[in-house]
């Protein structure tokens, strides 16, 4: 990696202990410290969907024209008022609105810092980049949440006001650090490609492999990181009859898989059709969740329970693993030179919809009809397969596979350059 790559990894892994740091409290903060309530604190929560759902259509076209690194910038101090004036706030205004500033900030990082890694990668060294981005904000979840665990105390609002404070300083922090980045290149927007806002997001629409992708990559977050913390985790309590320590350890096992899985599984992926990886995807994850079942629905004791709802975790975790340098390098590849930062904001959106519906329905179908809950997303998964073999039949050779693209250059004794849509 040059400088300016190692810088970003900096600033993701600090961004996600940040969000680490505080996310995890905010509910115990607002309802309890705060003593706002219950209801006020669920309206916390789902205003960080809604401020993500509100800039990310304008961040893409923002980075295409102001660039990645202005936006990046303006992002993190965005953030850092946000964090700063939550720990301050002491009634319900202040907290929703600061919730706003602060979901704001964090929601245009991610695709503001994704179109910086494209920038400073190429397609032979783009999936390895993704891949440790991933590792990294994983890291740096699991290290803030423990940190900040350690540090608040809920009989002292003093103690919460210092999180969000140190958050602020960080998130101040990133912004001397990645002010010193300098991207290597900065592509343009293709001749013929539309120059305004709503031009720009009709081109897209009309990318049909594209709009392919993001119904994929609805489906795939809906039934994976939005059952999480609502679904699945009411699942294993209400139907499993397990305890908040056994899930406790089953989200440590998902870390875990990713921290031990995430490099092994690269050269596997590498060498693999894109497309066929998430359908290899959908097939684990309905394993993941027919294992869920067991658990809460066929077990003959509370200890094959525990066992098998933590193998649940851990095997979303592999598949998490597998996606993380397959997803973000193929938006990337999809995206028309100069295109990329609105096309990791058009997924970036996507998420944030889809982990908005998520908990939203699989928390009361998992707590009232634990069996069909089950059923139900685990044939979410096996749509998974069948929407990636779809996928698979729009994409280039040099979208679905591009190592072996190369290859095939090389072989044919032409020169083993990236294709344009691949320099996005």
């Amino acid at each position: 990696m040059g400088a300016a790559m190692r810088r970003i990894h900096v600033g993701n892994a600090l961004s996600a202990f940040g969000l680490g740091f505080t996310v995890p409290y905010l509910y115990v903060y607002v309802a309890q410290v705060r003593d706002l309530g219950a209801a006020t604190a669920g309206l916390v929560l789902a205003v960080f969907a809604v401020a993500a759902l509100v800039v990310l259509p304008f961040a893409g076209r923002a980075i295409v024209r102001r660039g990645p690194l202005p936006v990046l910038l303006a992002a993190l101090a965005t953030a850092a008022v946000g964090s700063l004036s939550l720990g301050l706030a002491k009634n319900a205004v202040t907290v929703l609105l600061s919730a706003a500033v602060l979901g704001a900030g964090q929601a245009v990082m991610q695709p503001a810092l994704a179109t910086m890694i494209v920038d400073c990668s190429t397609t032979e060294t783009r999936s390895r980049a993704f891949a440790l981005q991933f590792f990294l904000q994983n890291l740096g979840l699991g290290v803030g949440g423990l940190i900040g665990g350690h540090l608040v105390d809920a009989s002292r609002a003093a103690s919460f006001t210092l999180l969000f404070a140190i958050e602020a300083a960080i998130f101040v922090l990133l912004v001397v650090l990645m002010s010193t980045v300098r991207v290597p290149h900065a592509p343009k927007i293709e001749d013929g490609a539309p120059q305004s806002g709503r031009a720009s997001w009709k081109q897209l629409l009309g990318n049909r492999a594209m709009v392919q992708l993001c119904v994929l990559g609805f489906v795939l977050f809906f039934a994976c990181y939005g059952q999480f913390e609502s679904g699945l985790s009411a699942f294993g309590v209400e139907a499993a009859g397990i305890s908040t320590s056994t899930l406790g350890t089953a989200l440590a096992a998902n870390t875990a898989m990713i921290v031990v899985a995430q490099f092994a599984v690269l050269k596997f992926v590498e060498r693999r059709r894109r497309s066929r990886v998430i359908a290899a995807v959908g097939l684990i994850w309905a394993v993941a969740w027919a294992v869920a079942g067991y658990a809460g629905l066929g077990h003959d004791s509370k200890a094959m329970a525990a066992a098998a709802f933590v193998s649940t975790y851990a095997l979303f975790g592999l598949g998490e693993a597998m996606l993380s340098p397959t997803l973000a390098p193929l938006v990337a590849d999809l995206a028309p030179t100069g295109m990329a930062g609105q096309y990791n904001s058009a997924f970036a959106l996507v998420k944030q919809l889809a982990l908005a519906v998520g908990p939203a329905v699989g928390g009361p179908l998992a707590a009232s009809l634990p069996a069909p809950y089950v059923v139900t997303f685990l044939l979410f998964s096996l749509g998974i397969t069948v929407l990636a073999v779809r996928l698979g039949r729009r994409l280039t050779p040099a979208q679905n596979q591009p190592s072996h693209a190369r290859s095939l250059v090389v072989a044919q004794g032409g020169p083993a350059t990236e294709p344009a849509s691949a320099r996005a």
